[in-house]
């Protein structure tokens, strides 16, 4: 296959596309700065997000695109700017995506784009799944609803449209890193009141699940990328300690991230429990279902 992807040579993007090269398609990797990047027989680096690139004129048979691209929500203090800034990556980066599939003769039969858990919105009681189509409330929320309503215009052009809806994405690299210094510091504990829920996934079950979305003709609409067993942060952070031999002693007060933070603590303050119900249904296998053992496989 010719699979498209923008975000590529990002934390989830670079290991997907090694498991699809792996695999024998050919990955066209979006890029701003191609010049910066080593072609392969495999890997394909095109310019887009600039004037000068005309991205649609070097892809050809394309069967399917992942849109993985959107400005990082943990660089930075969330300052309107910086809110602007998100929103906005998300949503040209997709409307850039859907150019693409207009402009090409022979258009790709899916679109997995990213999407995010923030869409239910915060809650230590409730439980979501694919079935709650009641959006949250605040930014996260209004910033998913923009981008799954800008992703969802694939469909009208012919395209099978799913977005998955990530978790907490674990993996030597992203937030996991952040989340584990403080137990090598000997100092972690419960963040705030540490009953806040953590809904996870294990680098390896992203691949897996757009890999999935990809393969699979019935997966369209919404995807929760989230292992089936999230957790509050108190028994998350213990988990961390326990694998790395830690104490789970010292905890953040909630006043003293907000004020370090501001707007941006409600990332580790705040959660909601998510189920991923469809994929279950579907059929997909978790690599790593269990937090423990997606901790011992990244931290050991």
């Amino acid at each position: 296959m010719n699979i498209v992807i923008s975000g590529g040579t990002g934390f989830a993007g670079s290991q997907l596309t090694q498991s699809l090269v792996k695999q024998g398609h050919h990955v066209y990797i979006l890029t701003r700065n191609p010049d910066k990047h080593h072609d392969t027989d495999k890997t394909t680096h095109v310019g887009w997000l600039k004037e000068e690139f005309s991205p649609w004129e070097e892809l050809s048979n394309v069967d399917a695109i992942i849109n993985l691209a959107g400005e990082s929500l943990n660089s930075g203090r969330w300052t309107d700017e910086k809110k602007k800034s998100i929103m906005n990556s998300r949503i040209d980066a997709t409307e850039s995506i859907l150019e693409i599939i207009r402009k090409l003769d022979h258009r790709p039969e899916v679109l997995v784009n990213a999407s995010a858990v923030g869409f239910y919105g915060f809650s230590k009681t409730k439980t979501f799944t694919e079935e709650t189509t009641e959006p949250g409330r605040g930014f996260l929320a209004d910033v998913v609803i923009e981008w799954e309503k800008r992703a969802a215009k694939a469909k009208e052009l012919g395209v099978r449209t799913a977005f998955i809806r990530f978790g907490i994405i674990l993996g030597e690299e992203g937030a996991l890193p952040k989340m584990v210094l403080p137990y090598k510091l000997m100092a972690g504990g419960n963040i705030g009141s540490g009953e806040q829920w953590v809904s996870w996934i294990h680098v390896d079950d992203v691949v897996g699940l757009i890999e999935f979305a990809i393969k699979n003709k019935e997966v369209q609409g919404p995807l929760n990328g989230t292992a089936p067993h999230p957790q509050r942060n108190k028994d998350f952070g213990k988990t961390i300690g326990d694998v790395l031999n830690r104490p789970h002693w010292l905890p953040v007060p909630g006043f003293a991230l907000k004020a370090a933070l501001g707007d941006m603590s409600s990332l580790l303050l705040e959660g909601q429990s998510v189920i991923p119900k469809k994929a279950m249904e579907m059929g997909y296998e978790f690599k790593f279902p269990e937090l423990q053992q997606a901790l011992e496989s990244i931290l050991k």
